[in-house]
């Protein structure tokens, strides 16, 4: 077992010290937090003006919460007996780090505490209706794994972080700078759910075999793997097709055309899942899918900015 705990540690590159805490956190997932609060802000930007403090704070709530989010994955799935020492895709820190599980929960609970604090804030000065969508953007972000049935072993676990990583999120973004809300907000937030609904589709397909073995119900096992991967090349055909339609339109300026470049990477998804069945084989197109979506909302947001000043 200690030589299949090696193996799994040393295909992963993990390493011990700082980098057992970095992985709790699960980094190649934080672009699903920042990038809908960066392009939030830059659609305000393009309305009526932003406020920078109120934009570092929404971020590093979110960012927070996403962070917490993985922590109550990573102790839950401990708790059920879903992760074991060979289990890929997570922090591994309770089950390769020997990390206490109850650290691991505390953590996440110290998370939300200041993610909280800084609503608190963002609330003051803005509308305490934020608080309302903030607690139970907060409470979902825990019912993903945690309760008697968590989302996350459900079909729509991709429909719910979608919708509330990603238009919810750019939508409060928003908000907090301009005071309102309109139809335009909730266009453009369409291809960010969509790329925020495909980084859990991939985490879905590589873990297939074994949420199969605990008993979920994840889409990706409904549609089979071969399926769910030409279903998660759909969805990035279905981003781009928003993306091209919002242009022609005006909805998006005319610079948002360099988000197409994301179409590299999110090939590039699709190949390195076809044909695949290990999830150690599967790691690199499933980190991919983030970074396609990092790429994506990042130049959206740049192609906002440049509008602005020009």
């Amino acid at each position: 077992m200690k030589a299949d705990k090696d193996y799994i540690k040393k295909a992963l590159n993990e390493r011990e010290g700082f980098q057992v805490w970095w992985r709790l956190l699960r980094p190649h997932t934080l672009t699903a937090s920042f990038v809908p609060v960066f392009v939030g802000t830059m659609i305000a930007l393009n309305t009526d003006g932003i406020n920078i403090v109120i934009f570092l704070a929404m971020l590093v709530a979110s960012m927070l919460i996403q962070s917490a989010t993985n922590m109550f994955n990573e102790y839950y799935d401990y708790v059920r007996g879903l992760d074991s020492e060979e289990s890929v895709g997570i922090g591994g820190t309770i089950v390769r780090d020997g990390i206490q599980p109850k650290t691991v929960l505390r953590l996440a609970l110290f998370f939300y505490g200041i993610a909280l604090l800084l609503g608190i804030y963002i609330c003051m000065v803005s509308s305490w209706w934020i608080a309302v969508i903030g607690l139970v953007c907060m409470l979902l972000g825990y019912l993903y794994t945690g309760g008697p049935l968590p989302i996350s072993t459900t079909p729509f676990g991709e429909i719910f972080s979608g919708f509330f990583m990603g238009t919810v999120i750019i939508g409060i973004s928003y908000y907090i700078q301009t005071g309102e809300i309109n139809s335009l907000v909730i266009f453009i937030s369409i291809p960010i759910a969509i790329f925020i609904g495909c980084i859990m589709l991939a985490n879905n397909i590589r873990d297939l075999d074994g949420d199969k073995k605990g008993g979920r119900r994840t889409l990706a096992i409904l549609l089979g793997r071969r399926n769910a991967v030409r279903f998660l090349g759909l969805l990035f055909i279905i981003a781009f097709f928003f993306t091209a339609y919002f242009i022609i339109v005006r909805i998006l300026p005319l610079w948002s055309l360099v988000t197409f470049i994301a179409v590299i990477p999110a090939a590039k998804v699709i190949k390195g899942f076809k044909g695949k069945t290990e999830p150690l084989e599967m790691m690199p197109a499933m980190k991919l899918t983030g970074k396609t979506n990092t790429i994506y909302g990042f130049l959206l947001g740049l192609s906002l900015l440049i509008y602005y000043f020009i």
